[in-house]
Formats: structure tokens, C-alpha cells, sequence
């Protein structure tokens, strides 16, 4: 059954054709949700809160744009509320806990085996990464979502503006600044 079928399927309550749908983008809902707010937890929570938002509003779905973004703009969404919450919270957007107790960052956790082979390369790709969280964390909530949807997620310009429900050039804009203060920060990296 193609996408289109099984959307119109769901929204006649087939519970089965919903699961498909879930299947096929869960991966992508959890990767953006984890890159927004860097936190498995919280991810799990936002890529909860999605889908049961789209099980609820499935009927609103009227296939003026592609499934995908319509979902991602949820999720997005979803994620911007999250991290305005966690902004009055002062809650530290960075950090997971460990079972022995210790908080580390999730990005600590993966490898870079490249790297590693070279003791002056991995001083400068953890100085390099760590400087691009520095300014991850600085910039504005929409800044960071376009930069990563861009680079991160691969999306094109478009497909940005219609997930946060703006114009293709406003999610250009916003990519323009977050680069100019990411290439700023970078100075001798670039």
C-alpha cells in the first residue's frame, strides 16, 4: 500500500495502517527531536507527544504537502515548546544522567574512529565539536531548528519553511544567520 493509501486508511481509523505510518517515520521524528534537544529522555517524550498529536489531528491531514513535513513541523513544534519550557526552567539542554549517577553529554558517547587514529587530529575535532555546541547552544531556538534540519536532517530550504510553517526565503534567512554566527565563532576552523 503506498503512503497516500494508508494516510486515508488511518484516517478511517485502521489502526494497522497508523503502526505503518509510525514505522516509517519514527527514525526521523526521534533523530530530529534528539539533534533539537539533546536529550534521550526528552526525546522520547516529544517523539510520544507527536505521533499521539498526529493520531489525534490525522483527520485534519489534507495532503496539501507532503506527510513528512506536515510530521516534522509537528514534531518541530513540539520541540520549540520544549526547549522555550526548558529556557524558563534554566534546565541544562545538554546533560543525561548515567546509572552510576555521573551526567555527561550525549555527544561524548559517540565514537569518532577517525579521529582517534591521529592524538593532534582528536585535540582538534573535540576543540572543533565543542565549539560548535558552544554556539549551537547560543543561538536562537529557530536558528538552531533551521541549522539542523539543513545540515543535520539533509533537508532542503523548502521542505524547512513548510515544517515551521514559513516561507522557503524566511527558512534561508534564518539559515544565513545561524551560519554567519557558527562561521564567526569558528574563526580558524573555516
Amino acid at each position: 500500500m503506498d503512503e497516500a493509501s494508508l494516510i486515508r486508511a488511518a484516517q478511517r481509523g485502521d489502526e494497522d495502517a497508523f503502526a505503518v505510518l509510525v514505522r516509517a517515520h519514527d527514525q526521523s521524528v526521534l533523530r530530529i527531536a534528539l539533534n533539537l534537544l539533546r536529550s534521550p529522555e526528552d526525546a522520547r517524550d516529544v517523539y510520544q507527544e507527536t505521533f499521539l498529536r498526529v493520531h489525534r489531528s490525522l483527520q485534519q491531514f489534507r495532503f496539501d504537502c507532503n506527510f513528512s513535513t506536515w510530521l516534522h513541523r509537528i514534531a518541530t513544534n513540539i520541540c520549540l515548546d520544549h526547549l522555550r519550557r526548558r529556557k524558563v526552567r534554566r534546565e541544562s539542554p545538554r546533560v543525561a544522567s548515567v546509572s552510576s549517577g555521573q551526567e555527561i553529554d550525549p555527544l561524548d558517547t559517540v565514537a569518532e574512529p577517525r579521529a582517534d587514529s591521529d592524538p593532534q587530529r582528536r585535540v582538534l575535532s573535540e576543540e572543533l565539536r565543542g565549539r560548535i555546541q558552544a554556539v549551537l547552544r547560543e543561538l536562537s531556538p529557530r536558528e538552531r531548528v533551521v541549522f539542523e534540519m539543513r545540515h543535520f536532517e539533509g533537508m532542503r530550504l523548502r521542505a524547512i519553511g513548510e515544517a515551521l510553517g514559513t516561507s522557503e526565503e524566511a527558512a534561508k534567512n534564518c539559515l544565513f544567520r545561524a551560519t554567519q554566527k557558527m562561521r564567526s565563532a569558528l574563526g580558524e576552523f573555516v
